[in-house]
C-alpha cells in the first residue's frame, strides 16, 4: 500500500504548498499529488498557482517523494504537445519521481483559454485518447506528426527525454475512462470507493497502480473539521457529473449551498478519531485501489501532517481488502 498527501493547490500559496510537500517527505509519505487548475472551486478557497511550477520547485527541494499531477488535462487549456515536454522535463529535474495524473478535465478550467469546452463526455474523453497518443508517440523521441480525430501534431520533437517515460494514471469517474486507464494508461485514478470502476479497469487488462483520492478533515474536534468542510471543500460532495460542468466558482458556491454539515459528516473522516479516518480508507481498499491519498479539508495541515504520522501511517499500509 502507497499513501499519498494531496496538495491542495485551491487553498494554499505556492510557497506554502511547497513547505507542505518537504513536510509530508518528512513525515514518510510516499508521494505528493498537486490539483491543476487555473480557478478554485469556490472564490473563499484563494488561490490556483501554477502546478507545474510548483511541482519542479518540489523536485528541487526534496530528495525522495513521489509527484503527481491529479489531475491534468491535456486537450484544451493545454495542448498535449506542451504536456509530454513538460512532464518529460519533470521526470528528468526529479529523477525519475514523477507520475502525470491525467482526465477529461473539468469547465471550470478549460474553458478559459476561449475555444470551447465540449459539452460531449464522449468528444473529451476522444481528445483524451488523441492527447494520449501523441503523449506517448512524443516520448518515443524523433521529429513526430499525428492527425487525431480532434488534436494533432506536426514535426514535433521533444530533445529532452527520461531513460524511462513517466507513468500515466488515467482518471475515471466510469466504465467509458477505466477502458481508457487499461487501454492507453499505465494507471487508475478515482475519487470515489467504486469497486466497478476498478474491476472494469482489471477486466480491460489494466495492471498498473490505483490511485483514489480519500476525503478527510483534521480538526481537535468533528464539528471544527466538518465546518472547514462546509467553507472551503463542500463542492467535494456534488460528484464529477456536477463537478466537470460548472464554469466559474460562483456556481459552485450556489450548487453547494444545499450541503449540510451532516452530509459532510456522512462522507468525510472528520475529528481527531483514527478509527474514523480508518473506516474512510477501508472503502477504498475494499473498492481495489492501493496508492490512496490524504486529501485534508482541514483547517490545519500541520496538524493533520502529524496525526498522520502519529496514528495513520502504520494502520493505513496494513489495510487488506475485506472479503
Amino acid at each position: 500500500m502507497r499513501i499519498g498527501y494531496k496538495l491542495a493547490a485551491e487553498a494554499f500559496d505556492p510557497k506554502e504548498l511547497i513547505r507542505q510537500a518537504q513536510l509530508a517527505e518528512r513525515a514518510g509519505f510516499d508521494f505528493v499529488e498537486i490539483s491543476d487548475h487555473f480557478h478554485p472551486w469556490l472564490d473563499n478557497q484563494g488561490h490556483s498557482p501554477f502546478a507545474w511550477t510548483v511541482l519542479g520547485a518540489i523536485a528541487a527541494k526534496t530528495e525522495r517523494i513521489g509527484l503527481a499531477t491529479g489531475v491534468t488535462c491535456p486537450t484544451v487549456r493545454y495542448h498535449p504537445a506542451i504536456i509530454a515536454q513538460a512532464a518529460a522535463t519533470l521526470s528528468l529535474v526529479s529523477d525519475g519521481r514523477f507520475t502525470l495524473g491525467v482526465g477529461s478535465g473539468e469547465r471550470l478550467n478549460e474553458h478559459v483559454v476561449g475555444v470551447g469546452f465540449p459539452d460531449s463526455v464522449r468528444v473529451r474523453q476522444e481528445r483524451l485518447c488523441d492527447a494520449l497518443h501523441i503523449i506517448r508517440l512524443l516520448w518515443q523521441g524523433g521529429y513526430r506528426s499525428y492527425e487525431g480525430k480532434h488534436l494533432r501534431i506536426e514535426d514535433a520533437r521533444i530533445f529532452d527525454l527520461p531513460a524511462e517515460p513517466p507513468l500515466i494514471a488515467v482518471a475515471a469517474g466510469g466504465a467509458d475512462a477505466a477502458h481508457i486507464a487499461a487501454d492507453l494508461g499505465d494507471g487508475l485514478f478515482a475519487t470515489e470507493p467504486k469497486g466497478d470502476i476498478v474491476a472494469t479497469y482489471r477486466k480491460a487488462g489494466g495492471t498498473g497502480p490505483r490511485y483514489a483520492e480519500m476525503p478527510m478533515a483534521w480538526a481537535p474536534d468533528e464539528h471544527t473539521a466538518a465546518r472547514a468542510v462546509l467553507e472551503t471543500s463542500r463542492w467535494a460532495l456534488l460528484g464529477w457529473k456536477v463537478m466537470s460542468e460548472l464554469p466559474n466558482p460562483v456556481n459552485f458556491d450556489a450548487a453547494s449551498s444545499t450541503v449540510r454539515e451532516s452530509d459532510v459528516l456522512e462522507q468525510f473522516a472528520c475529528g481527531s478519531d483514527p478509527e474514523r479516518f480508518v473506516e474512510v480508507a477501508q472503502q477504498f481498499v475494499d473498492a481495489g485501489f492501493d496508492h490512496l491519498v490524504t486529501q485534508n479539508a482541514g483547517p490545519d495541515p500541520d496538524g493533520f501532517i502529524d496525526f498522520y504520522q502519529r496514528e495513520l501511517d502504520h494502520r493505513l499500509r496494513a489495510l487488506k481488502p475485506r472479503d
